[in-house]
């Protein structure tokens, strides 16, 4: 899909001198146009590493007021660009999870963690998959201590039974 933007004779200049350094796709052109024509710092993701849909997520940002300094880079898929957008936006702390190597799940469940005011330290780690912190996360929030079932090496179907045992006992 080609967007078309009326672009005023210095953004067309400044649009004609980016896309002529690299062999942009039309959505990632499109994503270019959008941000000069919202009169954003497009410097910050006109660049081939990020695919249109990270464009997108990064441009967002900066329409948002979001710095995106600590996750523009093509590691983060857009899906993970937006959870982290979405915990900067809500004004969470990020800096436990910017960071590529956690899934798209385990940055949610560490968003959902800091809305809800918990500590998130306990399961924030790579030891931990999505699942699992799920059960803690929802453990931490209904007040539990988590402890009995605070290991990696427990699968996430036996700490939703832990979890839902500790919470029948409370």
């Amino acid at each position: 899909m080609k967007l078309y933007l009326k672009m005023n004779q210095e953004k067309e200049n400044l649009y004609n001198e980016i896309i002529s350094k690299y062999n942009f796709n039309e959505g990632q052109k499109n994503q270019i146009k959008l941000g000069l024509n919202q009169g954003l710092n497009v410097s910050l993701y006109a660049k081939p590493e990020f695919n249109e849909l990270q464009m997108k997520e990064l441009r967002v940002s900066l329409e948002q007021g979001i710095d995106i300094l600590n996750y523009s880079c093509p590691e983060f898929s857009d899906l993970k660009m937006r959870e982290i957008r979405q915990g900067l936006k809500d004004g969470l702390n990020m800096n436990l999870y910017i960071n590529p190597d956690f899934t798209l799940g385990q940055i949610n469940q560490i968003r959902l963690g800091l809305k809800n005011n918990i500590n998130v330290s306990l399961y924030a780690n790579f030891e931990f998959n999505a699942w699992q912190m799920e059960q803690i996360r929802l453990g931490l929030v209904s007040g539990l201590d988590v402890e009995t079932y605070l290991n990696p090496n427990i699968n996430f179907q036996e700490m939703n039974k832990i979890r839902k045992n500790l919470e029948g006992n409370k």
